[in-house]
């Protein structure tokens, strides 16, 4: 397995810090409002991601935190007349709805920075002590000019940033490019005590210190959304290192491009966004997680009403071979895959599955493990066309696009569960035995009626010059 590490800036071969183990972190969502399709690819992707490393047989320990303390949320409270801590609870509920609804794993460990203070005020303490940070008035600022090193993550020089760089009237800080530790408390703000006063801590200082403590220094993987690399990635290596006097903090940096709308980066800030919710309200979470699948992750993704309607197209051709695969007997609901690895499993079609993992293994390339899986529903609807269908090619088919799925997460679910549906094939045929025999009497009437009362309950019958065939009309199903 290999992909790219921004902090070397190549494609390079995975090896874990530990056989068989997967650590990573991921920086999860600033809560003073509900997430956006820019939240979500982040979400989706690092969640495909981690369901193949689960898939390829790893055991994962996946953290993901909150920021539930910070300006953005302060100034949300103090609009809405209501504490920071209940507008950070408000959206921690809401994402963690929305993150279901789009079929994203909750994370093993999902810290909030405020339950973390203690863990941060020992970091800052410990880089004081080391000169590595400066106290002024309360505040407590990181001193850049400290590491050497600085700026190796995100290709930033020093000496590049220091032209037109100044220290902002009534900022205390010695340099303008320190940055803050822990913030004096001001009136009317949530703050903690500490040893230089009450106050409340830095965005940079949470992650890396959540990060220390759930993972240790060296964990494998720290991921985020390509607008963090500089300068909030950058300042949690400068932290964690300078403070255990070790490195590196993490051993593989990942960073999913950013979502564009109208050619601009969507933002709440800015509001160029379209929210989850909304966005779950016209669309099934399919659609979103394949049109997120479509686009390498490294990429940029320019959002239209065009993308979305094409992925939902393909995502009515997947259900639509599910449904048939389930009514040949040999579909596998997503409610029946194995928890297990079937990663060293021999498929049925190996050729698929090789495909697909190859196309992960070098540098989680899901455009191509899509094109996998649409191979695979090519191949089942050319078998299940046969008149004599090969049952055990089908079955092994189902297995794999079912295999595949785990990790995309782009397969609506049946409609039913196989138990279900057991006599649904047998069913149909009698009716549209009972309706082509009305036909040949031509009793157009019987017939149309047949059709339409199947119609009315969900299911399609078509005539074809092959014959007739029926399906299940696919209906958007919110938060599956």
């Amino acid at each position: 397995m290999q992909f790219f590490n921004t902090l070397s800036r190549e494609i390079e071969g995975f090896v874990p810090r530990q056989e068989g183990r997967v650590a990573m972190y991921v920086c999860g969502s600033t809560v003073y409002a509900p997430p956006h399709l820019g939240h979500a690819r982040m979400a989706v992707v690092f969640d495909m991601i981690r369901k193949y490393f689960e898939f390829a047989g790893y055991d994962v320990t996946f953290v993901s935190n909150f920021t539930d303390v910070d300006d953005k949320i302060i100034a949300r409270a103090q609009e809405q007349g209501i504490p920071a801590a209940a507008v950070a609870e408000k959206n921690i509920t809401i994402w963690e709805e929305n993150m279901r609804r789009l079929g994203v794993a909750l994370p093993d460990i999902a810290p909030k920075a405020t339950a973390h203070i203690p863990e941060m005020l020992e970091m800052i303490r410990v880089l004081i002590e080391k000169e590595y940070a400066y106290i002024v008035d309360g505040d407590v600022y990181f001193r850049v000019d400290a590491i050497p090193s600085y700026g190796r993550l995100s290709g930033q020089k020093l000496e590049d940033l220091q032209v037109g760089a100044r220290v902002l009237p009534g900022e205390k800080k010695k340099s303008p490019f320190d940055f803050v530790l822990w913030k004096a408390a001001k009136p009317g703000e949530p703050s903690w005590d500490s040893p230089w006063g009450a106050g409340r801590p830095g965005w940079h200082i949470e992650c890396s210190a959540m990060g220390v403590h759930y993972l240790g220094m060296g964990f494998d993987i720290h991921g985020g959304g390509s607008d963090l690399i500089f300068p909030h990635h950058e300042n949690e290596i400068a932290q964690a290192e300078a403070c255990m006097q070790s490195e590196p903090f993490a051993r593989y940096w990942v960073h999913n491009g950013l979502v564009k709308l109208d050619g601009e980066k969507m933002a709440k800030s800015t509001g160029n966004f379209v929210s989850v919710s909304e966005l779950l309200q016209e669309h099934t979470s399919q659609a979103v997680r394949l049109l997120v699948a479509q686009t390498h992750y490294r990429k940029a993704l320019d959002f239209s009403s065009s993308l979305i309607a094409e992925a939902e197209t393909a995502v009515e051709r997947l259900g639509l071979c599910r449904d048939r695969l389930v009514a040949a007997g040999v579909g596998m609901p997503a409610s029946a895959i194995q928890e297990t690895s079937l990663y060293e499993e021999v498929s049925a079609d190996e050729k698929a599955m090789s495909a697909f993992r190859a196309a992960m293994e070098n540098d989680f390339a899901t455009p191509g493990a899509v094109a996998a899986l649409f191979e695979l529903v090519k191949r089942a609807n050319t078998l299940l066309e046969a008149q004599d269908p090969d049952l055990e090619a089908l079955a092994g088919a189902a297995r794999a696009i079912s295999e595949i799925d785990r990790v995309l997460g782009v397969v609506p679910p049946a409609k039913h569960s196989e138990g279900d549906t057991a006599l649904l094939p047998e069913l149909m045929q009698l009716l549209l035995d009972v309706r082509e025999q009305a036909r040949a009497q031509r009793d157009f009437d019987l017939s149309d009626l047949i059709r339409d009362r199947l119609d009315e309950v969900g299911i399609i019958v078509e005539d074809t010059p092959q014959g007739t065939r029926w399906r299940a009309r696919r209906r958007q199903t919110p938060g599956l």
